[in-house]
């Protein structure tokens, strides 16, 4: 599951939209120099993650409008793609083999909503 390092991501012909994202992702990075500035550090890459999941928390459960929502979600997407990027891991390749996983998944409905996982609810 090798993935693309900065360097190799912003030297690279994308051939899909995907790879147009990943590359801007990349270019972001080297602009600002994560590799070279502790901006690869995974444990603060998470601590960051953290955060932006609380801002989208916060701005649904204040009911702030859809734009400022897709906005946190749009940090948390891109986050999550400079994650892939700073461990060198092809996140299009991971996503498509969870997906296969997930989609061979029941759904369980619980106290607070359906959920589709692996979990049974037995002991």
């Amino acid at each position: 599951m090798d993935g693309k390092s900065v360097t190799d991501w912003v030297n690279h012909e994308p051939i899909d939209e995907w790879e147009v994202m990943m590359q801007k992702v990349a270019q972001f990075h080297h602009k600002h120099n994560f590799a070279g500035k502790n901006g690869h550090d995974m444990g603060y890459r998470i601590a960051l993650t953290v955060e932006e999941l609380g801002e989208l928390s916060a701005a649904i459960t204040k009911g702030k409008p859809l734009d400022e929502c897709a906005e946190e979600m749009a940090d948390i997407l891109i986050l999550l793609m400079g994650h892939s990027i700073a461990m060198k891991v092809d996140l299009k390749s991971a996503f498509e083999k969870k997906y296969h996983r997930i989609m061979q998944r029941k759904a369980l409905t619980g106290r607070l909503g359906i959920r589709v996982t692996e979990y049974t609810g037995e002991n």
